[in-house]
């Protein structure tokens, strides 16, 4: 599936966590980016993580400063938050989230954990291997199935609250061979931190 900024993300965010992403995805989009998720935590005080992308799945050091150089004003202007926070601007990471249909069709024979907003066949979370997906939805095989039961489980995109890729080796050697396609010329962070809007403080290794 084509890199869409337009494509909907299904992830289950609190109703601040809403309103910052409506904030920081048109300033993403933008500069050729898509946002990943927007997670507020109790972090340091309170901590801003915004994740995103560009269309080979990773995010730079260089991208991670042009982000927040350019969201801080917007979070300025906008102050959905009403107290002192830190940002942290991050990549997805190689274990990342699912929260496009893109993505679930990009990792078909991987490991991911699921988590819905409702109870489907009984069970509201899932572990297991992607063995399809299409725009609407995915399924996911666990290996947890009763005896004499369908361990496929068919799911809508729509009901997802959460998924993450779960690290394994094969998801490693994915991720040696997508650095080989699309080197990065700097092994630096690919996460800043800054306090509220300031400028960069610190860089940790995400």
């Amino acid at each position: 599936m084509s890199f869409n900024l337009t494509e909907p993300r299904y992830i289950k965010q609190t109703g601040l966590e809403a309103r910052v992403a409506a904030i920081v995805e048109p300033v993403a989009n933008g500069l050729g980016y898509a946002l990943v998720r927007i997670k507020i935590t109790q972090e340091n005080g309170c901590t801003l993580q915004i994740m995103a992308e560009d269309e080979t799945g990773r995010f730079t050091i260089v991208d991670c400063e042009k982000l927040s150089k350019d969201v801080s004003p917007a979070l300025d202007v906008e102050d959905p938050i009403d107290r002192e926070y830190h940002l942290e601007v991050s990549s997805p990471g190689i274990d990342r989230p699912l929260v496009r249909a893109r993505d679930f069709i990009a990792y078909v024979g991987h490991e991911a954990r699921v988590e819905l907003g409702d109870m489907v066949n009984g069970r509201k979370r899932f572990r297991g291997t992607i063995k399809a997906a299409d725009a609407d939805s995915f399924t996911i095989t666990v290996p947890d199935a009763p005896a004499g039961t369908d361990p496929d489980h068919k799911l809508s995109l729509s009901l997802l609250a959460e998924a993450k890729l779960v690290m394994t080796d094969a998801l490693m050697e994915k991720a040696r061979i997508d650095q080989e396609a699309h080197p990065i010329d700097d092994d630096e962070t690919e996460t800043i931190e800054i306090t509220d809007t300031d400028e960069p403080t610190s860089e940790e290794l995400n």
